[in-house]
């Protein structure tokens, strides 16, 4: 029996859906791993696992996700800001969330090491407090809170728009305080979109070269990232050694989205089955 579908000719669209994301997602990936194999294991590990390798994905992955961990922060508190009050230049604080987003990275390096540098606005003041943040770690966490913040902020506000006051003026008509609402009434509603903005900048964060190596300082070992020392390798032409790396930094990032896309699949399950 035939199968009605919304859209005319489904196996002819599920084909080309398939056609396109294979030529454009999967081959190259697949080359990636096919390339790297050409190391052999023990060449493979040797790269892949070096010391240097070790301390740039520790800080790719870990300012990922302080970085992730700030914006969910950040970003639910500009969402709030800019769907509950209403004040002269909303709009226009509106519009600048989305600046990250259009502006080149390389020109969010340069205005971030600006800013952060020594005799930067804001980085003199806290270097004379002892804090220096370009060419250091926090240089790193720094850029890419600034890259991954619309990603929070353009998940959750559609969802406070959507869901409106009536929740926490019934809640409120209950007896219950401006705490409880928050934390007992607002936030379970939308923590699914304020995790999926956080894994959505962490993703992006993950993955930026640009506004990082203007800040970073870019010592092995110390204020190295990942991406960074894959194009050095690229530049030394050892293509190989790249690749390895790069097929490590491909294999932890799925591992970790997929570990995300489960406990959010797990979470509506449960909150569907209460």
């Amino acid at each position: 029996m035939a199968r009605s579908t919304v859209l005319p000719g489904f196996p002819l669209s599920l084909g080309l859906s398939l056609a396109f994301l294979a030529l454009v997602v999967l081959l190259p990936l697949a080359g990636l791993f096919l390339h790297a194999a050409g190391l052999g294991w023990a060449g493979f590990f040797r790269v892949a696992f070096a010391p240097r390798a070790l301390a740039a994905y520790g800080l790719s992955f870990g300012g990922a996700l302080l970085a992730a961990l700030l914006n969910a922060g950040a970003g639910l508190l500009v969402a709030w800001v800019l769907v509950r009050t209403s004040f002269p230049g909303r709009r226009l604080l509106d519009a600048l969330v989305d600046l990250p987003f259009a502006l080149p990275t390389a020109v969010a390096g340069i205005a971030l090491a600006t800013l952060y540098g020594p005799h930067g606005l804001l980085g003199a003041p806290l270097l004379r407090l002892g804090l220096a943040v370009a060419y250091t770690r926090l240089g790193v966490v720094a850029a890419m809170t600034f890259i991954g913040l619309p990603f929070v902020v353009r998940t959750v506000q559609p969802v406070l728009q959507d869901l409106g006051s009536e929740p926490e003026e019934a809640a409120a008509s209950l007896g219950a305080g401006r705490l409880q609402v928050a934390v007992r009434v607002v936030l379970p509603l939308i923590l699914p979109a304020l995790f999926t903005g956080a894994t959505l900048a962490f993703a992006r964060a993950l993955g930026e070269y640009g506004a990082v190596v203007f800040i970073a300082g870019n010592v092995p070992g110390v204020s190295e990232i990942a991406p960074l020392l894959i194009a050095t390798r690229v530049e030394q032409f050892d293509i190989a050694g790249a690749t390895a790396i790069a097929t490590v930094m491909l294999t932890g990032a799925f591992l970790l989205l997929l570990a995300v896309n489960m406990a959010q699949l797990w979470q509506r399950r449960r909150r569907e089955g209460v």
